[in-house]
């Protein structure tokens, strides 16, 4: 009797395991599982201090995930993200430099600044856009190839060097600054994810994403425009990769041309991670910013504990591929579940 119980039970506690796994995908189960472990290896990890820093420290990667969502939903990927936030922390900082007369606020030279840099950031996204759409290039290659082009190009511009002499109120605001005990960047990174958020699931554009990523054919039979919006898509992702490129200028105050080296494989992983499919047409946005969340968190927690940089990138390419297969596997649950 007690045996049977048992198995009930057991048979009971497996099935909301699974159901849980199924509706919420690995994400929750990384999470607790990061919280409790690094909370109790260290005692500083829970601190309001250091989950301060980790809120302000996860904005740039927040953003950057949210435009690699965007490519990803229809069935693309942006390996150039790394290079757009190179190129605009270049061409932004070396305006206001050129611009600033090294007295006053210089706010016009701050403003003209981050127009450039969001230029040149959404002119990669437009490039990358018409090769895939117009031109049918596999966005692995187009992205690959466009991330060997600007890196050339911001090396060569820079020579290598950190551009400084960005006016000090860009970086008081925009990097260093505080409104209402909540940095400048978690606000201006809450505002993109909400604009983002009824953008996404409330107008025909963010439809018409999913659309094409779930089936380019029928999205283009049923009277999408896919190269348009393929396009848009492209443009969309860079703007926001630009955002994030020059809250990350401002908060080094200095324009640099490596800045973004590891930022491809982070915001893929935070989107693996938070259930956004590789084949497209699938993915939440509330996961995403959970997804590079918990990526900003695991690499506080590796700091803490003194795992050196080098290995925390191991870490996250196998928590990359132990995501993968573990949302295949919950895409078999799902179909074995609705047979």
């Amino acid at each position: 009797m007690v045996t049977e119980k048992t198995s009930v039970f057991a048979a009971k506690i497996q099935s909301f395991l699974t159901i849980s796994f199924v509706r919420a995908g690995v994400l929750p189960w990384f999470l607790g599982i990061a919280i409790i472990g690094f909370g109790l290896a260290n005692e500083n990890f829970l601190t309001e201090r250091n989950l301060f820093g980790i809120s302000r420290q996860s904005t740039y990667l927040v953003l950057v995930a949210m435009a690699q969502m965007i490519v990803m939903l229809t069935a693309g990927l942006d390996l150039s993200v790394g290079v757009m936030l190179a190129m605009t922390s270049v061409v932004s900082s070396m305006t206001m430099v050129s611009l600033w007369s090294g007295y006053g606020s210089g706010w016009e030279s701050v403003l003209i600044g981050c127009l450039a840099g969001l230029g040149a950031s959404v002119g990669i996204g437009f490039i990358n856009g018409i090769g895939v759409a117009f031109f049918r290039v596999p966005p692995f290659v187009m992205t690959l190839a466009m991330s060997s082009i600007v890196f050339g190009l911001a090396l060569t511009i820079t020579g290598g060097t950190p551009i400084y002499g960005v006016p000090e109120s860009f970086a008081n605001i925009f990097g260093y600054g505080v409104m209402a005990g909540i940095p400048v960047p978690v606000w201006i990174t809450a505002i993109c994810v909400s604009v983002m958020y009824v953008f996404i699931n409330w107008t025909p554009l963010g439809r018409y994403f999913y659309a094409i990523g779930g089936n380019i054919r029928a999205a283009r039979l049923s009277g999408i425009n896919t190269r348009f919006y393929l396009l848009s898509a492209y443009v969309l992702s860079s703007a926001i990769t630009g955002i994030a490129a020059l809250l990350l200028t401002a908060r080094l105050e200095s324009g640099e041309s490596n800045i973004g080296s590891n930022y491809p494989l982070l915001s893929i992983a935070a989107c693996a991670i938070g259930g956004v499919s590789l084949f497209g047409g699938v993915g939440r946005l509330s996961n995403v910013v959970l997804g590079a969340i918990f990526i900003i968190l695991i690499q506080n927690g590796m700091n803490l504990l003194r795992i050196n940089s080098y290995l925390q990138m191991v870490v996250i390419g196998v928590l990359l591929v132990v995501a993968v297969i573990a949302d295949n596997f919950r895409q078999q649950l799902i179909l074995t579940m609705n047979e």
